[in-house]
């Protein structure tokens, strides 16, 4: 019987697959949600707002990239990325009957 995955393991292995999209996708809700954020904040000029939620976004997607490479790194030193390949390949290998 095959186990299943958890749904941590599920989400690690799309993000692994999706390293672009993961870090795209948390910029684009860091800059969304501090462009909320700062808007909530009275007083502030529009262009100090927007500076600020450029920087937010910006510190978010360094951090997101160090979790990338994180994880790929663990990936390369754990063997995982090779098992990984090496099933897609065995199961996209198709047997010639003469």
């Amino acid at each position: 019987m095959a186990e299943s995955k958890s749904k941590i393991q599920s989400i690690r292995e799309w993000v692994v697959d999706n390293k672009l999209k993961t870090v795209g996708c948390l910029w684009l809700g860091g800059i969304t949600g501090s462009i909320a954020y700062n808007w909530s904040k009275p007083g502030m000029k529009t262009s100090v707002r927007i500076i600020h939620a450029r920087l937010h976004a910006q510190a978010l997607t360094l951090a997101s990239l160090v979790g990338a490479a994180a994880v790929e790194y663990w990936d390369h030193r754990s063997g995982a990325k090779a098992e990984r390949y090496a099933k897609v390949l065995h199961d996209n290998t198709f047997s010639h009957k003469e």
